[in-house]
């Protein structure tokens, strides 16, 4: 049996933080290993314990979830191999799903979403994949790229220098929105092969979830 999915749960209402707790700890492979109730106390709770996956909310006293999810990104705390961010928030807005991605958030979920939405979204959070439907990713790719109408600078093309061939096509099929598993396909690879090359593709590009990858690949490989 696998270990099971080590879940943080960040938010400042307790009723909030209570109620995610017994429905995510109901479930099968999901453990709710801490809470905290803004961004300071998260920071400090996933510095200490590591989880899988922290769900942040994102408008809290004090310090909020993205200055905590910046925060973790600058501890090196974020990303492949370390804690993956689930943005949670009752304001459907581009402002804040941008902000969340562009600093490393792996998935942006609604506070109305279903119990098994919830733990759906739990689960592509831990494994690395973006809560968001592709539809709705690639809307937020779109519109960041067109307000910020952002050009490949050197650094940009310091990373993509960085990958193989066979990594920047996997670059490019994220940012078109493909799974792994549409990726193996388009490629004629393995799953298990395409894995290891987002991989290898997120850490020499320094991008924390696929989101960040897909934001570089439109903006240096369209």
């Amino acid at each position: 049996m696998s270990e099971p999915i080590t879940v943080v749960v960040v938010d400042d209402e307790r009723i909030i933080r209570d109620g995610l707790t017994a429905i995510l700890g109901s479930q099968e492979g999901i453990t709710i290993v801490g809470t905290a109730q803004d961004g300071e106390e998260a920071v400090e709770v996933c510095g200490r314990l590591k989880p899988d996956v922290v769900m942040l909310d994102i408008r809290m006293p004090r310090r909020d979830g993205l200055w905590a999810l910046a925060e973790l990104g600058r501890r090196a705390l974020l990303g492949p191999g370390r804690t993956q961010a689930l943005m949670l928030t009752t304001f459907d807005l581009d402002e804040y799903v941008d902000q969340a991605l562009a600093s490393g958030a792996t998935g942006f979920l609604l506070k109305n979403s279903s119990y098994e939405e919830l733990t759906a979204a739990v689960r592509a959070t831990a494994a690395g994949h973006s809560a968001l439907s592709p539809a709705v990713t690639q809307r937020i790719i779109a519109s960041h790229l067109a307000a910020a109408r952002q050009q490949p600078d050197n650094g940009d093309l310091a990373r993509l220098a960085e990958l193989t061939p066979r990594e920047r096509d996997v670059l490019r099929l994220v940012g078109d929105g493909l799974s792994n598993a549409e990726i193996a396909g388009h490629l004629v690879v393995s799953l298990h092969t395409v894995k290891t090359h987002v991989s290898r593709m997120l850490t020499k590009t320094g991008c924390h979830s696929r989101a960040q990858a897909a934001v570089l690949a439109r903006r240096t490989l369209d």
